[in-house]
């Protein structure tokens, strides 16, 4: 087989932020994501690794992405190549608040976070109004708006979404791997168990009826387990970046099932390794 030409779109968890090597600081990237370890795994496939820390469906669909006055990201499909074999798609998650309420769960456990974010947002310059978070069936529609136009793009791409992985799992404490230990911390980790569940469900539906693969579950590699493929709450991954985030041994996990995937579906072989 020739060399494969693969294309990675989607957010944090598909860029990998926190995760050295750095690949491009303003997008949050690593090369060391699973869209890397991937290509190396393929004998060295191209890659096209448009992923963008923050980034929602819009953002790959028809959105720029501005990540400070100096930065904008144009719509990750605009960076496609039409040519590309093998598209990697994740996403979905920061158009319904996944990760971005366990952050602000985690601020409110700090009176001085709590302060600091108050103090942001009043002296802020005035932005434009964003988008409320979308419920499960419009998350459903939105993402298969966004594999019909990948679809579209690169016609003769095999086109495989990549779920999220586990993170708020059963070996989770609170007050340990997440730092809110008050205010009901149970109801709040089933909250955001159950808006993990929506994200699930939704890229289910926008996988059904198309050609997408799906990814493989990793329920027993959450925050709190004995070999977690997540990163719990500390300051120094804070800000770095890679709290409630795939670590390094997760990308590394994603990038084999991937690999799996594609030997079963006979888009890989083994003698390309």
């Amino acid at each position: 087989m020739p060399p494969l030409r693969l294309a990675s779109l989607g957010n944090s968890f598909a860029a990998g932020p926190g995760i050295p090597p750095v690949s491009d600081a303003k997008a949050a990237r690593s090369r060391a994501n699973y869209a890397h370890l991937l290509s190396a795994r393929l004998g060295g496939a191209s890659l096209s690794d448009l992923a963008v820390s923050g980034a929602t469906l819009r953002n790959i669909l028809d959105e720029p992405q501005v990540v400070d006055k100096y930065t904008t990201f144009a719509p990750q499909i605009e960076g496609l190549p039409p040519d590309t074999d093998v598209v990697l798609i994740l996403g979905g998650g920061n158009d319904i608040g996944y990760i971005g309420g366990l952050f602000m769960d985690s601020f409110d456990a700090y009176w001085f976070l709590r302060v600091a974010t108050r103090v942001y947002r009043w002296f802020r310059p005035v932005e434009p109004e964003k988008e409320p978070p979308l419920d499960a069936e419009a998350l459903a529609t939105r993402y298969g708006e966004v594999l019909d136009a990948v679809h579209a793009r690169a016609p003769g791409a095999r086109v495989l979404v990549v779920e999220y992985l586990t993170v708020v799992g059963d070996h989770v404490k609170p007050g340990v791997h997440v730092p809110f230990d008050n205010d009901s911390p149970r109801r709040r980790l089933a909250h955001h168990r159950e808006v993990a569940e929506q994200v699930r469900v939704a890229t289910v539906k926008a996988v059904q009826g198309r050609r997408e693969a799906e990814g493989e579950p990793s329920a027993g590699h959450g925050m709190g387990a004995e070999r977690p493929w997540v990163s719990g709450w500390s300051w120094r991954l804070l800000f770095a970046g890679g709290v409630y985030h795939p670590n390094a041994e997760g990308m590394a996990a994603v990038a084999e099932m991937i690999h799996e995937k594609m030997l079963d579906l006979g888009i890989a072989a083994a003698d390309q390794e």
